[in-house]
C-alpha cells in the first residue's frame, strides 16, 4: 500500500500553527475531517483517547497519531509539519516536527497496521525526513512522499 494513494493533498498542513500536543491533534483533525466525513471534534477525541494510552510520538521528531472511528469508511491519512517543533511526550523526549495522522474504520485491523508499518518504514530514512522538513509547500511534500513510495 502506498501512502500517496491514501494521502489527500488537502490534508497536508506544511505550517502547523499549534504549539501543544492537543492543539496539533485538533488542527490535524480539522484538515482531515472533510475527507473522513466526520466532525473534527470526534476525530480529536478519538486521537486524544489513543494518546492517553501512550504517546504516538515515536522519536526522531516524528509522531503518528492514529485512531479508529465507526463513521470512517476508508483509511485516511493526513500530514502536518511544525518548523518550531511541538512538545509531544515523544519516546525520546524531543520535540516533534513531522506528523502523519491515520484514521481507519472501526472494524479495520490489517489495513491499519499495514499503513502504520509503511509510514514507519518511510520515516526511518533520514534523507526522506530531511526533505519533508525543508519542503516549501503541500504539493512538494506530497511529491516527496509519492517519490519515496515508488521505491517500495
Amino acid at each position: 500500500m502506498k501512502i500517496s494513494d491514501i494521502l489527500n493533498r488537502d490534508a497536508i498542513l506544511p505550517d502547523l500553527c499549534s504549539e501543544t500536543k492537543a492543539d496539533v491533534i485538533q488542527e490535524l483533525a480539522g484538515a482531515i475531517a472533510p475527507l473522513a466525513h466526520t466532525d473534527p471534534a470526534s476525530i480529536g477525541q478519538v486521537l486524544l483517547e489513543r494518546e492517553s494510552l501512550g504517546s504516538t510520538g515515536i522519536g526522531g521528531g516524528i509522531a503518528i497519531p492514529h485512531g479508529k472511528l465507526p463513521s470512517v469508511k476508508e483509511v485516511c491519512v493526513g500530514f502536518g509539519r511544525s518548523s518550531k517543533g511541538v512538545e509531544y511526550d515523544a519516546l525520546d523526549n524531543l520535540p516533534v516536527h513531522i506528523f502523519f495522522l491515520l484514521l481507519t474504520p472501526e472494524d479495520s485491523t490489517g489495513g491499519h497496521l499495514k499503513v502504520l508499518a509503511q509510514i514507519s518504514k518511510l520515516l526511518k530514512m533520514d534523507m526522506f525526513k530531511d526533505r519533508l522538513k525543508t519542503a516549501q509547500s503541500a504539493r512538494e511534500i506530497f511529491d516527496i512522499i509519492a517519490e519515496q513510495d515508488e521505491e517500495f
